[in-house]
């Protein structure tokens, strides 16, 4: 696997979900793949923005239903300020017009919340991966 974007040999993973445990739960799963390192939590859209901004991740798992600004809008307000920041949205919906949104808001993909433990650290390695 190549570096990641910030130099480092690991992958720096923002975690933006407004349910704390669920947030909390989520580093374990990603500690037991040592190219990656959770560098943040963030509770609402607001804070993933800063947060985003301040600690440059490499990918950041985006929660789609968040307080003060949804996922969709947080994403948006990341990719306006960092280009080629790379957003994995997260749901617990499989709709439609949930993953278009997405897409419209610049997430480079999208992993339903019954499918983390599976499918998660394998998303975040290829939206990383150059193309």
């Amino acid at each position: 696997m190549q570096a990641a974007a910030n130099g480092s040999d690991r992958i720096r993973v923002l975690i933006a979900d407004d349910h704390r445990l669920f947030g909390q739960a989520l580093e374990p799963i990603l500690a037991t793949d040592e190219r990656l390192q959770v560098v943040g939590h963030a509770g609402d859209g607001a804070d993933a923005v800063q947060l985003a901004l301040s600690v440059e991740p490499d990918v950041i798992l985006m929660d789609i239903s968040m307080p003060i600004m949804d996922g969709f809008q947080a994403t948006k307000q990341i990719r306006k300020q960092q280009p080629r920041a790379c957003i994995l949205m997260l749901t617990g919906s499989n709709s439609r017009t949930d993953l278009d949104r997405a897409r419209k808001a610049g997430a480079a993909g999208y992993v339903t919340k019954d499918r983390i433990a599976a499918e998660l650290i394998d998303a975040i390695v290829e939206v990383v991966a150059p193309k």
